[in-house]
């Protein structure tokens, strides 16, 4: 998995969200969190609606790790 969403994580904590407050209030379902909790491949759409969200660009939220 070349790349992690640790970013993201960081920034719910930094503005006090959970994942599920995240969830609920872009209605993603619980195989998208799943998704990018274990660093799975997400939709571009899903990018964007938490770009939006959080007001960020889409390096602000995950990380590419080289094999």
């Amino acid at each position: 998995m070349p790349f992690t969403f640790n970013p993201l994580w960081k920034i719910l904590i930094d503005k006090n969200m959970t994942r599920e407050n995240l969830r609920v209030a872009l209605r993603f379902s619980p195989s998208t969190m799943a998704k990018m909790s274990k660093g799975q491949n997400v939709s571009l759409d899903v990018i964007e609606k938490l770009c939006k969200y959080l007001n960020c660009q889409p390096g602000d939220l995950m990380e590419y790790i080289p094999d």
